[in-house]
């Protein structure tokens, strides 16, 4: 795959990438050979978006003019509302019809398969889980700091990869963020639990602290926890299949 960051920005300036919503353009090459491309768009707005749905189909028409190559548009939905489902944009008048239709995926329906994610050896589950339980705690910084535990040891329990272990910990730390004290307590555990198990994976908790210190807000740091979760799909050259496995969609 092939990440089109700066061609997305000339081709529409006016994406905003911001507290609301954030957009990925990938060049991609399907199992048939055929050159296509994606458009990921991340949103994570408590607030309905009566905008959305135009703005997918603006995004995606530019896109396809420009390269006359078909083009898939994928939203990922991060808000808590389960009635809040806009997948198409269409209008009609004086007999002309025109209509874009677009899969979406809803996180929060991963809560009623949360099985489903325990039992995933992919990493993308972890982070799903992760977005669930740090909408579920916002109030309750105890219950945040002990899912945040469970899900770390999580992650060095299946196996992963030193570089994945420490990618995922980092979306973690921005997603599940914790008061000062109990984010202390955190690292000190993490610190022993690796001393025991002799997987010194994060070998500088500075490296997290960097990383918290160029971060803008909780907001944000949930949206490019999912951001960087489809990426990874798109990374590994499986997106589309994962994507559709993973959400039910069929992407064929």
């Amino acid at each position: 795959v092939e990440f089109l960051d700066k061609e997305f920005q000339d081709l529409i300036p006016e994406a905003e990438v911001g507290r609301r919503y954030a957009d990925k353009l990938v060049k991609a090459w399907l199992s048939n050979g055929e050159e296509a491309f994606i458009l990921i768009h991340v949103e994570v707005q408590s607030q309905e978006d009566s905008g959305f749905a135009q703005r997918m189909f603006i995004y995606h028409y530019r896109i396809f003019d420009y390269y006359q190559k078909r083009v898939m548009s994928l939203a990922v939905l991060g808000d808590e509302r389960s009635s809040w489902r806009p997948d198409r944009y269409t209008y009609t008048l004086a007999g002309c019809e025109l209509s874009l239709r677009f899969p979406i995926v809803k996180l929060v329906d991963f809560e009623d398969r949360w099985s489903e994610l325990e039992a995933s050896d992919n990493p993308m589950a972890v982070v799903v889980m992760a977005h669930l339980r740090s909408r579920m705690t916002k109030s309750d910084a105890q219950a945040r700091k002990r899912w945040k535990w469970i899900l770390t040891r999580r992650l060095y329990e299946r196996g992963y990869s030193r570089e994945d272990v420490i990618r995922l910990v980092r979306v973690m730390d921005r997603m599940m963020t914790l008061p000062v004290e109990l984010k202390r307590q955190f690292r000190e555990e993490l610190e022993q639990y690796e001393a025991e198990v002799k997987m010194p994976l994060i070998s500088s908790m500075e490296e997290l602290a960097k990383e918290e210190g160029r971060e803008e807000g909780i907001q944000i740091g949930e949206q490019r926890g999912i951001q960087q979760m489809v990426i990874k799909l798109l990374q590994e050259g499986v997106a589309i299949e994962l994507i559709s496995k993973t959400s039910g969609l069929s992407m064929e």
